[in-house]
């Protein structure tokens, strides 16, 4: 499904709907990483989280204190494009450049966290 999800993002990207594509990215690593939860944890039911960084930790990926920040702006994309309050702020923010260099990111995470799944 997180397959999916990026070919639904980049779609998004593809047609400028900037907000959009960066909200289904963070599913994208939220789904890549309950993956990674199921294969790690004898409990096979992964927590009811959106937090990218609580995944990680309780799926024993190390990461370092960038991949910590970087994770943990992705999860504002998952707030920002929810909620009233932030949306109208959050989608002047999803320029293309700005876009467009958060979703190469997230494409090099979802890659990685992918190649930790056996």
């Amino acid at each position: 499904m997180a397959e999916h999800d990026l070919d639904v993002a980049q779609s998004l990207f593809e047609t400028r709907k900037y907000d959009w594509c960066l909200y289904i990215s963070h599913l994208v690593l939220e789904k890549t990483l309950k993956a990674n939860y199921v294969q790690t944890n004898d409990n096979k039911i992964p927590p009811k989280t959106h937090n990218l960084v609580k995944l990680a930790e309780l799926s024993f990926i190390n990461l370092k204190d960038e991949n910590k920040l970087f994770l943990d702006e992705v999860n504002d994309f998952n707030l920002e494009a929810r909620y009233p309050d932030y949306k109208l702020k959050f989608y002047k923010i999803c320029t293309k450049e700005f876009t467009e260099n958060k979703f190469k990111s997230i494409k090099k995470y979802y890659q990685w966290l992918k190649s930790l799944i056996k």
